[in-house]
């Protein structure tokens, strides 16, 4: 696993001009909606943008200029349509897409598993990860009394390493007003063993955590039918 702290290249060009694979629709067919960030999936909502932004970028505009999804949910109908490319049509899609998700927030509210030690984590993870060819990399979203708000699909790799950048980590922690993070990643070799890059994001991520508030309780490498606690293996702080 390798980190790199600047940020993900923004979308300019119109979604049409992408290649196949950047483009949302197509990331969401292929990896499904988790891997997708806020914007690619706001822009899926959208379909289209303006002449001076594409979907994606009119999606950017709105989660900066609203400060976020929470923002977007709050702002109405009123304020989405000031936006240059939000019509009426798409503030009314944007705004019944929020209220199913908070619908789901309160249906789910009572089952979301409490996050005790490393092995709940193993339990929840381990079936989905143990067997995937590629590296992984989710974030666990906690709540202040360590239940499990989401799980984030942050970025997948090769069979042996997948970038990490720092910013979209803590981005979807920001927008759940998450209180604490988890890091988990696979590794398809089968030997959960931490690398020293493993260990370099774990003590960047820490760093980062502590700057905004969020800290990383812990850091958990899956293999085939095991795992490795970093914080157990007194690994990171």
């Amino acid at each position: 696993m390798s980190s790199d702290l600047s940020t993900p290249v923004r979308y300019n060009a119109a979604i049409r001009e992408l290649p196949a694979s950047d483009r949302p629709r197509e990331r969401l067919l292929q990896y499904g909606a988790s891997v997708l960030s806020s914007a690619e999936l706001l822009a899926i909502l959208l379909r289209t943008g303006t002449r001076e932004r594409s979907a994606i970028g009119l999606a950017e505009q709105l989660i900066s200029h609203f400060n976020g999804l929470r923002g977007i949910a709050q702002a109405g109908i009123g304020g989405l349509t000031q936006i240059k490319g939000v019509g009426q049509t798409k503030a009314v899609e944007i705004l019944a897409a929020v209220e199913i998700g908070k619908r789901l927030a309160v249906i789910n509210s009572e089952d979301r598993p409490s996050i005790s030690g490393p092995e709940d984590v193993a339990n929840i993870l381990m079936p989905e990860m143990r067997d995937l060819t590629q590296e992984h990399l989710r974030v666990l979203l906690l709540d202040v009394k360590n239940r499990l708000v989401r799980t984030s699909a942050v970025t997948i790799g090769t069979h042996n390493s997948a970038p990490v950048y720092i910013s979209g980590i803590f981005r979807e922690a920001i927008q759940v007003n998450a209180a604490s993070i988890i890091l988990v990643h696979n590794h398809p070799s089968g030997d959960p063993t931490p690398s020293r890059d493993d260990q370099l994001v774990t003590s960047r991520v820490q760093e980062a955590g502590k700057l905004i508030d969020i800290p990383l309780l812990d850091h958990i490498v899956i293999g085939h039918n095991c795992w490795i606690s970093l914080k157990e293996r007194r690994l990171m702080d």
